[in-house]
């Protein structure tokens, strides 16, 4: 088992299959300058299963797969087909922007991939190109809705919410009502530096929002709802709405989490820049004994919160750490 210096048991692993991404988003990317990774730096589907081994024999069980956007990794499917067999993982799951879902959700689901996260603001086709830079909203939401058929549960949607451009939250109110999907409310997060001050939402401003919708009832969590979360329906409704405030009202005390970037950096906290290298362990070949060394080194260097104001500028963005 993983314990942190501060008694926080660390079980949960998300990897960043790929730095690249079929949307710009602008809380995720900038619309340009960006520096993608050379093909060289990032880790070969081999070395992330090697390290998986690794860090599931030390106590690691719940896997999330992100990117960029990972569906756009060529021979995915393949990956995740032997992912899901490593001894000691309890559970894979998924987040993606749902753009090539519709290709590829029967397959996941064949898979192992029960579990899937949707990153999606807002169903209006307009607000959804300005968020997103260049996506079509009908192809995100043709893939939520073969995500749907095929029986993935829990869906669970991301919505970050923007003044003016993601807070008409009726639709995802509305889709509670029709599937028993859930979705979370986040408040914007500053990692990347595309979003103006003045559309942020706290977290409360986001509850109240949601209470005009109608009378709410707290009830029990999905599989893998995350530190600190609590869900709550509206009556009648299939599905269930949560917040995040990641921002007003931190859930450090309750982290259980590490995130491996797609060049194979541990990072220690999204908040912070501390990153720990493990291609050490596994070029040119695969040493356990090290990559464990190295694993338990990044738990031991996690920090009791995060600081903003130790955030460099020119750190990486949210597309390029995997969130």
């Amino acid at each position: 088992m993983l314990v942190d210096n501060y008694g926080r048991t660390i079980d949960y692993l998300r990897i960043s299959v790929i730095d690249r991404c079929n949307l710009r988003c602008v809380y995720c990317t900038p619309e340009h300058g960006i520096d993608l990774l050379p093909h060289e730096e990032i880790l070969s589907y081999e070395e992330m299963l090697d390290f998986v081994t690794a860090a599931a024999g030390l106590g690691i069980k719940h896997v999330r797969l992100t990117g960029g956007e990972p569906l756009i990794r060529k021979d995915f499917i393949g990956f995740v087909e032997r992912l899901v067999k490593i001894p000691g993982v309890e559970d894979v799951s998924l987040t993606t922007n749902a753009v090539l879902l519709g290709k590829f959700a029967e397959d996941l689901y064949r898979v192992g991939i029960k579990r899937v996260n949707i990153g999606i603001d807002t169903f209006d086709p307009v607000n959804f190109r300005q968020i997103t830079r260049i996506g079509d909203v009908s192809e995100a939401l043709a893939g939520i809705m073969k995500a749907i058929e095929v029986g993935m549960h829990p869906i669970k949607f991301n919505v970050v919410a923007m003044r003016g451009l993601s807070d008409d939250f009726a639709p995802f109110v509305k889709l509670t009502y029709e599937y028993p999907v859930y979705v979370r409310f986040i408040e914007y997060m500053p990692v990347s530096n595309g979003v103006a001050d003045s559309t942020f939402l706290t977290a409360e401003q986001i509850t109240e929002k949601l209470k005009s919708y109608g009378e709410m009832e707290e009830v029990e969590s999905p599989a893998g709802a995350g530190p600190g979360r609590k869900y709550f329906r509206y009556k009648g409704a299939q599905g269930a709405i949560s917040q995040i405030s990641a921002m007003s009202k931190h859930f450090c005390p309750e982290c259980n989490r590490l995130r491996l970037t797609a060049d194979g950096k541990l990072r220690l906290c999204l908040f912070c820049d501390e990153e720990i290298d493990i291609k050490p362990g596994l070029r040119p070949q695969f040493d356990r004994i090290k990559t464990e060394k190295l694993i338990k080194l990044a738990v031991s260097g996690k920090p009791e919160r995060y600081n903003l104001s130790e955030r460099s500028e020119d750190g990486r963005t949210m597309g390029q750490i995997g969130g």
